[in-house]
């Protein structure tokens, strides 16, 4: 018999994440905030949708999570039709949302007081990951907790890896998206100073990309940078609520980000220019707008 799980959130990323449980044989129900967006899905994937968190986590082994903020994950979880008011004792979280440390090791309490055993299990891999079912996932939790999800995990990821106890997974999420942060800002430098140097971006990129500055980011985004398109998905907005994360965490910790910080700051700017919902590739669009004021 098929193991029956629920999946909360079908963003860009929870959509394909739900679809591929039940492409793997899974049971799955679905919800979402915006219903439609949810039958949506069971017209494509079949499963079915409920109407509130606590419908589709009823009797589930297993429930996933994938929303906004800290605020979203409350109220889906611990709200009044929340998650926990119906999960089982013995039953699994697993939160996929990018969120807070300090949000993580709340739900671990509060999983604790209801038998539900919970981990935060950040994903890195944007939408493309999704969708091709190669997303990282650093997970926060107790290891027998985190051995019942790791195969239902594997089915959209290419990497899942416990990082420690409650909270390790958002911590080691901010690590991500620290160095992310100040990759793409030096990409965007590199793209924009070829353009005024009267180089060609891509010719200079072919170059570089076999020595020592190859990147991620400079494989999947430079030629879309060099065109000034910023349509991959992850958003601008999300990124400060990361970065806002990380830089809070390190007033915590003592760690000192300053590129972070400037670079959130920058990204303040492309927020400026209208860019709320570019991809974080769009710090390039920061620079080229300040070149046209010169």
């Amino acid at each position: 018999m098929a193991e029956k799980v629920a999946f909360l959130g079908l963003g860009v990323m929870g959509f394909p994440m739900a679809g591929h449980l039940q492409a793997a044989g899974y049971e799955v129900t679905v919800y979402n905030r915006t219903a439609a967006r949810a039958e949506s899905w069971v017209e494509r994937h079949g499963g079915r949708a409920a109407a509130t968190p606590a419908e589709a986590a009823a009797g589930r082994a297993l429930v996933f999570s994938c929303v906004g903020n800290d605020d979203d994950v409350r109220q889906v979880i611990l709200g009044r039709a929340g998650a926990f008011s119906s999960m089982e004792k013995g039953s699994v979280l697993v939160d996929h949302t990018t969120a807070s440390a300090t949000l993580a090791r709340e739900l671990d309490e509060a999983g604790k007081e209801h038998g539900i055993g919970v981990l935060d299990a950040p994903v890195s891999g944007g939408q493309a990951g999704a969708e091709n079912g190669k997303l990282t996932v650093m997970v926060g939790g107790d290891p027998a907790v985190f051995a019942r999800a790791e195969k239902a995990m594997q089915v959209y990821a290419k990497a899942v890896r416990l990082m420690g106890p409650a909270g390790h997974g958002q911590l080691t999420k901010m690590v991500n998206q620290i160095c992310i942060a100040g990759v793409v800002q030096g990409l965007s430098e590199g793209i924009h100073f070829a353009k005024q140097a009267g180089l060609d971006p891509r010719a200079v990129v072919d170059v570089i990309r076999h020595g020592a500055a190859q990147s991620w980011q400079m494989e999947n985004r430079y030629e879309t940078m060099a065109d000034g398109l910023f349509e991959h998905g992850f958003a601008v907005d999300w990124m400060r609520k990361d970065l806002g994360m990380a830089i809070d965490e390190a007033r915590r910790n003592g760690a000192h980000l300053p590129l972070t910080a400037l670079v959130d700051q920058f990204y303040g700017e492309v927020q400026g220019l209208g860019g709320n919902r570019w991809d974080t590739s769009s710090l390039i669009a920061r620079l080229e707008a300040l070149t046209r004021r010169d």
